[in-house]
């Protein structure tokens, strides 16, 4: 298709070429032989009888002479005078001769400009609808990968941090690029395919970046959705564009951003709009994986937060050779990726950045990255020199618990009501043995519809739960509601997301945990894959009798209701305690852990109990 636009613009250019040297050679014939005359130099020729033919226009006289004029031009052109007064001059002897009015602006201002115009905004609509439909449909089926070379992409291993396992996995992709020799020589092959998976915000297109800026060779970088147009066929080609431009430039790199767009299951979610289009675009996927040979250095990289629904034919071996693991990074990891994030802002050089990172757990690079923003805005605001502890420490609130609402007025019993449910979560917390100390407990209303916050932050990454700690955990969840019972005889809507949170706890116990004693060591409910907290939109199908599930029912019903008492009995143990802390709650708005231990007369806690 290309080179039949080329052929035919070239054609066009030529033919407009020729036509103007016809029109040059026209005028230039004209001039060469036609001479112009005075008016009155043309009577002169008649009364000598030296006139032979003559052509009489509106304004003009052509005409052919007898004998030719001294120039050795026998054709004329002379514009016409009145004839009074051309006999009138004639008498006089007066040489005179007609002029005409040049007419080329207006003619310019009255048909070429409106013309030129026109097409010009035609051209431009055009153009126009081109770009909204991929670019025409000469180009539709081009890719749109962008392309950075090794001054473009500025980004190396050293500026990717936390995920040392990926790294590692990576560099070896380095080694086979820059020295194919050396890493082939015992008959090993580039990978063909290495699939980033991940949650959000784990640095997946960073590392695939990192592998372009290191290796020193194209990149082509595209998003999965890209590749989808409405016109049936575009993704195919664009593929087949992609594979062939990057061919041509090897040893390249070829990555594709969420390539869940692309890759997506056959045939698993229904025949709905679309459908054909995206298989045929995977189909011409799944043949170009098969189709190089990875000795040319051409390596595809894909990433992707929803593994899950991907088509088993794209993750086989000898597609996607690797599927590599880009996780939360641990506390050691978040230690280096503040270490990256820190070096753009004035730190205070007392701060202990492992500080930071024991307040994080579960955070993601993206996460960190926003952390050390956020800390430097609060230190910007707040006129301080250097970003310190409480900076960073504000900051967390800020982005766990939302922004501080203090405009929001409660009445005095609403104000109450929250002060001795935050409590009773923070007393019920600090008194259960391996639960996450309190960090501060509020009644500040912050984020959406939190009228009161309990912030509890971890002291370590946890991997494994046992019953006991699970148990404790819905014991402090259910803290408010106890407390509210206890204090008013009355319960309030606060609780809800309470609720919620240890209804899903319980159920897990029991039909995912094998952790309750009258329905054994089986599993209800299938663990779910997603690494993105979404809810199926399919509901998954019950395979167990309806006495089961009521079986179910009653145990998740039993596990609640004796954390509930758990809870409760903690807090009649320390009513006095409850309502020393409530009042110095409301009269503070704020209690630090230290605080609320003084207030309710528990001992501190053991550093073993405290995290983890």
């Amino acid at each position: 298709m290309a080179i039949q636009e080329h052929k035919q613009f070239n054609f066009w250019y030529t033919l407009a070429a020729i036509l103007l040297l016809l029109l040059f050679q026209s005028m230039w014939t004209s001039y060469r032989t036609v001479e112009t005359l005075p008016y009155s130099s043309l009577l002169e020729q008649l009364e000598k009888g030296n006139v032979e033919e003559v052509w009489v226009s509106e304004n003009q006289v052509r005409g052919r002479l007898v004998e030719p004029l001294p120039s050795g031009r026998r054709e004329f052109v002379t514009v016409r005078v009145d004839p009074e007064l051309a006999a009138a001059l004639a008498k006089h002897n007066v040489r005179f001769t007609g002029t005409v009015q040049s007419t080329l602006l207006s003619d310019i201002l009255g048909w070429v400009l409106p013309m030129a115009l026109l097409i010009g905004f035609w051209y431009w609509m055009i153009r126009r609808m081109q770009r909204g439909v991929g670019g025409g449909l000469l180009s539709v089926g081009k890719s749109k990968a962008k392309v950075y070379v090794e001054t473009d992409v500025k980004v190396g291993f050293d500026d990717v941090a936390g995920v040392d396992e990926a790294k590692a996995e990576l560099q070896e992709i380095v080694g086979f690029l820059k020295n194919p020799e050396e890493y082939g020589r015992l008959g090993a092959r580039l990978p063909k395919g290495i699939l980033l998976v991940g949650p959000p915000g784990t640095g997946k297109t960073l590392l695939a970046r990192a592998v372009a800026g290191e290796a020193g060779v194209p990149f082509f970088s595209i998003n999965g959705s890209e590749f989808v147009e409405m016109f049936v066929g575009v993704g195919a080609a664009r593929v087949r564009d992609l594979f062939a431009e990057a061919s041509k430039q090897a040893p390249a790199i070829i990555f594709i951003d969420e390539i869940d767009a692309l890759g997506r299951a056959r045939g698993a979610f229904g025949n709905f709009g679309g459908h054909d289009e995206k298989e045929q675009t995977l189909n011409q996927l799944l043949a170009e994986l098969d189709g190089f040979d990875p000795r040319g250095g051409l390596v595809l990289l894909a990433a992707t937060n929803r593994p899950e629904i991907l088509d088993p034919a794209l993750l086989r071996a000898g597609r996607f050779d690797r599927q590599v693991l880009v996780d939360r990074p641990d506390r050691v990891g978040r230690v280096q990726i503040l270490k990256v994030h820190v070096r753009k802002i004035r730190m205070d050089p007392s701060l202990e950045l492992e500080e930071i990172a024991a307040l994080t757990p579960g955070f993601t690079g993206a996460d960190l990255a926003n952390l050390v923003n956020e800390a430097a805005i609060v230190a910007t605001r707040n006129g301080r020199e250097h970003v310190g502890l409480k900076d960073f420490t504000e900051a967390i609130e800020r982005i766990v618990a939302g922004l501080e609402k203090r405009n929001r007025v409660m009445n005095p019993l609403e104000r109450k009501v929250v002060a001795y449910h935050e409590m009773g979560h923070a007393i019920v917390a600090l008194a259960l043995p391996g639960q996450d100390p309190v960090h501060k407990v509020s009644v500040i209303p912050r984020g959406i519809g939190a009228l009161g916050y309990t912030l509890q932050r971890p002291t370590g990454d946890r991997y494994l739960m046992t019953r006991t700690e699970l148990e404790n955990r819905m014991a402090v969840l259910l803290g408010g509601r106890a407390a509210e019972v206890l204090v008013f005889g009355e319960i309030s809507t606060g609780a809800a997301d309470d609720l919620d949170r240890v209804t899903e706890i319980a159920r897990s116990i029991v039909t995912r945990y094998g952790m309750s004693e009258e329905l054994g060591l089986v599993v209800y409910e299938p663990q779910r894959q997603a690494l993105l907290p979404v809810q199926p939109i399919v509901p998954t199908p019950r395979n167990h009798a309806e006495q089961t599930a009521r079986e179910i029912d009653e145990a998740v019903r039993n596990f609640v209701t004796r954390a509930f008492e758990k809870a409760t009995a903690i807090l009649v143990e320390n009513r006095e305690g409850l309502e020393r802390a409530a009042e110095a709650l409301l009269e503070r708005e704020t209690l630090v852990e230290k605080e609320i231990l003084e207030l309710v007369g528990l001992p501190p806690r053991e550093p073993e109990e405290a995290g983890a």
